[in-house]
């Protein structure tokens, strides 16, 4: 009975001892491996055998992140209180970096995507932080990348998500955009001016060199008058206009 129990005890022991010593990383993991707390080489994928109480393992993941950067109070160049957040996407290029060189890489880059976002636009103007956002998204990203890279994080990209203006603020450019707009509403009514009146000068300077295109013009209008209104319409009819015709049919008949 007691040789039993020891046998159990053995299957019992090997079983703890595979399950700790056997790891599997998936295709997206790897195994940094601290033996006697030295770094050795990172493992991965697949099977990783661990050494139980010699060797400990942290599984880092090299997947992208997607982190939320959270609303930040920011005064720009022009004095200009706005919130504004942000994502940053970035992942792991070296474990072994990413374990050794910084305690936690997730929160230090968190903390200094928050702390570059407010010196960044806390330089530009708040007509170029609506206006140029993506070559302030590149700059983000560019000063990120730059200070992640001793530990082993490449930050791929940062988008400002949103910029929250004060109401004052608000009014104030809704009324500048209806100001711009009336400005190109009468600039284009302007012009529709303009070109009509150059065309009714051309127009005239031709009818000028042929009497009889004036004359013609002059009874087409009566008759469009007559048609559109059913009341009696008197409209005079100059002598002029009536020899220019006496003398063409005059040559006509000579």
């Amino acid at each position: 009975m007691a040789g039993n129990y020891v046998v159990i005890g053995v299957i019992i022991a090997v079983v703890m001892f595979l399950s700790s010593a056997i790891k599997v990383m998936r295709e997206y993991e790897r195994a940094v491996v601290f033996f006697l707390g030295r770094l050795t080489r990172s493992r991965g994928p697949g099977l990783v055998i661990i050494i139980p109480f010699l060797e400990k393992m942290v599984r880092v993941s090299l997947r992208l992140v997607t982190m939320d950067v959270p609303p930040q109070d920011i005064i720009t160049k022009d004095n200009v209180s706005v919130k504004v957040n942000a994502v940053v996407y970035f992942r792991v290029m070296e474990p072994d970096k990413a374990i050794v060189e910084v305690e936690d890489f997730y929160y230090a880059t968190s903390q200094l995507a928050q702390t570059t976002l407010r010196s960044v636009l806390g330089q530009v103007e708040l007509d170029d932080l609506l206006s140029e956002r993506d070559k302030i998204n590149h700059q983000l990203q560019e000063i990120l990348d730059s200070a992640t890279d001793p530990w082993g994080v490449k930050v791929t990209t940062v988008e400002i998500k949103h910029v929250d203006l004060p109401q004052e603020m608000q009014r104030a450019m809704a009324k500048q955009a209806e100001a711009e707009r009336e400005r190109r509403a009468k600039v284009i009514a302007a012009d529709g001016e303009y070109q009509a009146a150059d065309k009714l000068a051309q127009a005239a300077d031709i009818l000028s060199m042929n009497p009889q295109a004036l004359q013609l013009r002059y009874l087409q209008t009566l008759r469009e008058i007559a048609t559109e209104n059913n009341s009696t319409t008197l409209f005079p009819i100059p002598m002029d206009l009536l020899s220019g015709f006496m003398k063409f049919i005059s040559k006509k008949t000579e």
